[in-house]
């Protein structure tokens, strides 16, 4: 399970948890413009927008979780178990498998209306990576600094939603999520007043009374609700400091802790890492279960003229400055 969220100050962010019960080896992977990707039906592309983001890297290909590309535009795949299909190769359309999605997207597009327009023509096929990797169940949220889209590929087809949260989580389908907002309306930051009965002395004996209903448990849906909320009505300075700090609040609100999620045999799924990336000066910030100070890698302190992939290991162990 994961949640991914966009939040606009002075700059542009785009970033997600990722949710689950162990990891793949997780790293933070910069694309230079001339490494060559080669689709499995779309050939090979030899140049393109550079892209950072965190990979699981194989045989020196970066199977992306979340990534942004030096034009301002951000991608990542969300679980969306037992809805998701892909589908066999058809003539007359770009056939690209799901672990190519987000390369082939961000190579190529350097805002959501460009993405749209790619979107038109694509076809996600049921092609593996390997037989040990077969595709995994996603739906994506595409983002630039003004406007958010989700892209499920379902039984009825290609469905493309405009998102005017900014916030994806799992199940069910984006359009169900985004319908039970309704029922929380009458949330709000404020203290409440009591509309309850004009008979009754009823009054708000504590802060954050407003909020009350927020869904705290750690499904997709509540989580999807928590996270709306929370980043609809989230303040901020515009510095990097500021607005980087509360982006890491806003997905904290949904952070899972170890022991809190059964998943089977012992295992327990947790908040694995937290990504926040500023998309306007490609600096991609991490923080990881065993590690809650933030590590920033950025992407034009390195050649992106390069071929090579550029790689690092998340920084792992709580990293705890003593005062004395």
């Amino acid at each position: 399970m994961c949640t991914a969220a966009t939040y606009k100050t002075k700059d542009f962010y785009f970033g997600r948890t990722l949710d689950y019960e162990f990891s793949y080896g997780d790293e933070v992977t910069i694309v230079p413009r001339n490494y060559v990707f080669h689709f499995r039906n779309m050939g090979a592309m030899e140049s393109h927008y550079a892209m950072i983001g965190m990979a699981c890297v194989i045989e020196n290909y970066p199977l992306y979780y979340d990534a942004v590309n030096e034009k301002g535009l951000g991608m990542a795949g969300l679980n969306f178990v037992g809805n998701a299909k892909y589908r066999d190769i058809e003539k007359d359309k770009d056939n690209v498998a799901t672990f190519e999605f987000i390369p082939w997207i961000l190579s190529q597009c350097g805002n959501v209306e460009e993405a749209k327009e790619l979107l038109c023509r694509i076809n996600l096929t049921k092609i593996s990576f390997s037989e040990s990797l077969p595709p995994t169940q996603l739906h994506w949220i595409i983002s630039d600094r003004e406007h958010s889209i989700v892209v499920e590929s379902v039984d009825e087809g290609l469905k493309v939603y405009d998102n005017p949260v900014g916030v994806l989580t799992n199940n069910p389908p984006f359009d169900e999520q985004m319908f039970q907002l309704n029922n929380y309306m009458q949330l709000s930051p404020k203290a409440p007043k009591n509309c309850f009965s004009d008979k009754l002395d009823l009054y708000a004996y504590s802060r954050g009374m407003g909020a009350l209903g927020l869904p705290g448990d750690l499904s997709s849906q509540s989580r999807f609700v928590r996270v709306s909320f929370v980043k609809m009505n989230s303040l901020s300075g515009d510095s990097e400091e500021e607005s980087v700090s509360q982006f890491f609040h806003i997905l904290g609100s949904v952070d899972q802790q170890r022991g809190c999620c059964e998943v089977g045999d012992g295992k327990y799924e947790i908040t694995i890492y937290t990504s926040c990336c500023n998309v306007d000066k490609g600096i991609y910030y991490y923080t990881s279960y065993d590690n809650h100070q933030i590590t920033a890698v950025d992407m034009y302190r390195e050649e992106l003229n390069g071929s090579g992939l550029i790689r690092y290991s998340l920084i792992k162990g709580e990293q705890i400055k003593r005062q004395n």
